[in-house]
């Protein structure tokens, strides 16, 4: 039989193998080809690819779109509106602003935005003489504080302003201590009718762990040096040892004092006691009406919600007439810092910035990476644009090893023959405190925590969990050190033993750059050490702190040391990175058309305080499985607040998670 020819495809083109006979019978022999099978999937496959590089095409067009309208708004000089200067605090005040992963924001939850404190006292001492700026509007209702250095910072900066004869106005729906603070410097302070005044003061609950750990029988192995080093605690008690129970109650009683001191200066008929002695009877005498109770109590001035607030300031400063209803005309921080650059005449004081956690590595900003730190520090060096430096520390420390990176980068400053100084802002505790060491003098204020000095390091081990599901070990050793740290058969007595020779000799050399620093003998920074915190006043006493002031005051310090007459603090930092840039400015966005997502009443204000807890049991468990080394870190200087802030994130998953690494492996 012969094969059929193919009567609507040249052969030339479909070259298909055809069938030939003979058949089986039943079968008939084909007669003709008229649509290949590869080229109805080729077609498709085309259509496809075009589908898929035209929607490329759009979804890149359009990312580029919104890339250059946020460019285009970037804030530029000459921007100014005569008017307020409006600041809506929808975030949190910190030292220094974290970088924005592009992560979190595919994850969906949007970080809550960061504010730099010496760019918000800033702007609001420079609306003090600007003739634009007719008033200083806060509004707090999405605050999510700071800390009582920081909030004093720009609390001097509105008093600057109410000092120039121009109203200074805070608006709020609930006003806990940070907003309270800030409020308290206001010559107008507005809650809403629903809202009220919750202060609490500094203090509240700590996680012990041991209780947990001894159930799952793993064996924390804890090496430290510090009667006062209560870091370890969580681990090895179940409740605050006496030694930690009397560092921390001084230390909140100085800063309640100092806080309690502030508001009262700043709003001297408030009555402050009323509302913190006894709560329920100050609310029970306005017939629980917490915003009356407020007005009676003098804390607040005026009860109005945003709108009357709204018009309130338009009679001081005109309307916007393009706005909604109350409306008024304003200019916003990122506007009005572009418009007031800082001096850059004179010749520069350098300025670095130790931040956050002190960690190994490159981690930052808004986290103390040892080595990019350390990098910057011998950029100053190397450099002769610099007449000296100021080393802003705002840490509760870290890592030994990246504490160490840093301060020996800050002693090659100082080998230069610069005059270096440190100013402390809320914290500079243990690790904080190991970089301050090579400065000719450290400031510090009041409210900052700085000591703990110690040394600690945790290893956990399971030889006594892993026979309850019926796993045992044995050894085989060449040396009393083989296969040490174990964690799973436990570790020797020489081991142990060596891992305290090591904490010890590194908490001797932390005693022996104090006592260098201090003009004092080891034995006398001994006595004051021990891991134990102190406020910033009895550690001026004490001769760990030099002076009060804050960064404009070290800065003067090392001017005076180098004799200039002229000079400007020139802030070092890594370069800026554009896409970090654009996504925190897509953060605030978020959060200014957000219409206040934060905002709670009375009772989510102060459920809000708890919503760290979980982040706060991951780090403590984090620190105890994750094998970081050798310590020098100050858990009490990190309260739950700052967690918040920093690892609002962490879900529960994460905490289980992390808890699932103390159990052995069944």
């Amino acid at each position: 039989m012969r094969c059929p020819r193919l009567k609507s495809f040249p052969a030339a083109r479909y070259p298909l193998p055809i069938p030939c006979g003979p058949f089986p019978a039943g079968i008939a022999p084909p007669s003709t080809i008229d649509i290949p099978v590869m080229s109805f999937a080729a077609s498709v496959w085309k259509a496809l690819v075009a589908i898929k590089d035209g929607l490329v095409l759009l979804f890149l067009l359009l990312f580029f779109a919104a890339l250059y309208g946020v460019l285009a708004m970037r804030p530029a000089p000459g921007m100014v509106r005569e008017g307020a200067l409006y600041l809506p605090l929808s975030g949190v005040i910190v030292e220094e602003a974290s970088t924005v992963s592009p992560a979190a924001l595919l994850s969906g939850q949007t970080p809550e935005p960061e504010y730099v404190a010496r760019d918000v006292a800033r702007a609001i001492a420079a609306a003090a003489d600007d003739k634009r700026i007719k008033a200083v509007v806060l509004d707090l209702e999405a605050f999510g504080g700071g800390s009582a250095v920081h909030l004093s910072e720009i609390g001097a900066a509105m008093d600057k302003v109410r000092a120039a004869k121009k109203p200074v106005l805070v608006r709020s729906l609930i006003y806990t201590d940070d907003a309270m603070q800030l409020a308290a410097h206001a010559g107008e302070v507005w809650v809403d009718p629903m809202g009220g005044v919750a202060i609490t003061g500094p203090g509240g609950t700590q996680l012990f762990y041991k209780g947990l750990i001894d159930r799952l029988k793993v064996k924390a192995n804890v090496f430290k040096v510090g009667t006062f080093k209560s870091a370890v605690e969580p681990y090895l008690l179940t409740g605050v040892s006496p030694e930690a129970r009397e560092a921390l109650e001084a230390v909140y009683g100085a800063v309640w004092d100092n806080w309690q001191a502030e508001v009262k200066k700043a709003r001297p008929k408030a009555d402050l006691a009323a509302a913190t002695a006894d709560p329920v009877a100050w609310l029970a005498v306005s017939g629980n009406d917490a915003a009356q109770a407020a007005l009676k109590s003098g804390l607040v001035d005026r009860i109005g919600d945003r709108i009357a607030f709204g018009k309130r300031v338009a009679e001081l400063v005109g309307a916007d007439a393009d706005g909604s209803l109350g409306s008024f005309k304003n200019t916003e921080l990122d506007v009005y810092l572009a418009d007031k650059a800082t001096s850059r005449s004179g010749k520069a004081i350098a300025v670095v910035t130790v931040a956050g956690e002190i960690v190994d590595g490159d981690a930052g900003p808004g986290m103390a990476g040892g080595d990019r730190i350390a990098d910057l520090i011998d950029g100053v060096t190397a450099s002769d644009d610099y007449a000296g430096m100021v080393l802003r520390v705002d840490s509760p420390g870290g890592s030994v090893l990246a504490s160490e990176r840093i301060r020996a980068a800050v002693e090659r400053v100082r080998a230069k023959g610069l005059p270096v100084a440190v100013s402390m802002g809320s914290v500079a505790a243990s690790g904080g405190y190991w970089v301050s060491t090579p400065a000719q003098r450290i400031f510090a204020e009041p409210s900052t925590i700085t000591g703990s000095i110690g040394v600690f390091a945790v290893l956990p081990s399971f030889e006594a969990a892993l026979p309850q599901i019926g796993v045992t070990t044995d050894s085989i050793r060449t040396t009393p050190l083989s296969g040490q740290p174990d964690l799973l058969g436990g570790l020797t007595p020489q081991m142990s033993a060596l891992l305290q020779a090591q904490v010890e000799q590194t908490y001797a050399r932390f005693l022996g750059f104090v006592a260098r620093s201090r003009g004092k003998t080891p034995a006398e920074i001994d006595r004051v050490a021990q891991g134990r915190i102190w406020d910033g006043g009895t550690a001026r006493q004490l001769g760990l702190v030099d002076a009060f002031g804050g960064l404009d005051d070290a800065l003067g310090w090392v001017a005076g040391q180098a004799k200039l007459k002229k000079w400007h603090a020139d802030f070092i930092a890594d370069e800026p990175d554009p896409l970090a840039a654009f996504l925190a400015s897509i953060v605030k966005t978020r959060a200014a058309s957000a219409h206040h997502p934060a905002a709670r009443d009375l009772v989510g204000a102060l459920a809000l305080r708890q919503q760290g807890l979980a982040a706060r049991i991951e780090a403590d468990v984090r620190r105890l499985v994750d094998g970081a080394g050798m310590r020098a870190y100050c858990l009490e200087c990190a309260p739950q607040a700052a967690l918040v802030r920093r690892g609002g994130s962490s879900d529960d998953a994460g905490v289980v998670a992390l808890f699932a690494r103390l159990m052995p492996a069944g």
